[in-house]
Order: structure tokens, then sequence, then C-alpha cells
């Protein structure tokens, strides 16, 4: 009997034997919710933002986007909310970062495949 191959040269019963090791459906339904916040391009301009600029006010997101700071500030909600970006206050104002290089990691991998 002929095995059958992917693409990449391994056969099926190899990539059998791994799905048998996926993770469990609840880590894998926050993987499905985290990518899909990286499916909106304005909150990808946001985390690019935040990558060069190190942190950046709602104000300072605002401008470098040209985008008002109330349709900011909902999107940062969002973000926060999912632990892709931190918050430190001083005084009355929040400034906003990279929660850690993970993000920056994605950031870079989405561009470098797409830029393949």
């Amino acid at each position: 009997m002929t095995k059958i191959k992917e693409n990449n040269g391994d056969d099926i019963g190899a990539a059998a034997a791994s799905a048998a090791r996926l993770p469990d459906e609840e880590t894998l339904c926050e993987v499905a919710e985290l990518f899909k916040l990286f499916a909106d391009s304005t909150r990808i301009r946001i985390l690019y933002a935040l990558a060069a600029a190190g942190e950046l006010s709602v104000t300072g997101i605002a401008e470098e986007l040209e985008m008002s700071q109330s349709a900011i500030s909902h999107q940062l909600r969002l973000l926060r909310r999912s632990r892709l970006i931190r918050v430190r206050r001083e005084g009355k104002n929040m400034f906003y970062s990279l929660a850690d290089d993970h993000v920056r990691t994605i950031l870079g991998m989405g561009i470098e495949h797409i830029l393949e």
C-alpha cells in the first residue's frame, strides 16, 4: 500500500499522531479568539504603532493613525482585555505598550509570511 504524502513530505500517519497531541478544546478556542483580534486592520495598526514607538498615549495613537480617540479607546479596551497590550498610568494620562515580545513576534511573523 502506498503512503499518502503531504506537501512537506511527511506521511499522513505522522500527521495523525501529531493530531492526537493537540491542545485541549478550550485552549484551541482561546487561540482562535486571540487570532480574531488580529483580524482587524485598526487593531493591527495600533499594535504596529506601539511596536514602533514602545509606548504611546491614546492621543499619540490617534494622531499616529489619524483616527478619533474614541475609536482608538474602543480597540485598546479589546486589546487590553486580551492581554496583548498593557497600560501604565502617569497622573491622568494612560500610556500603552505591547504586553510582551510574543505580540511583537506574532506581528513580525505575520508580515514575514505575507511578504514571502
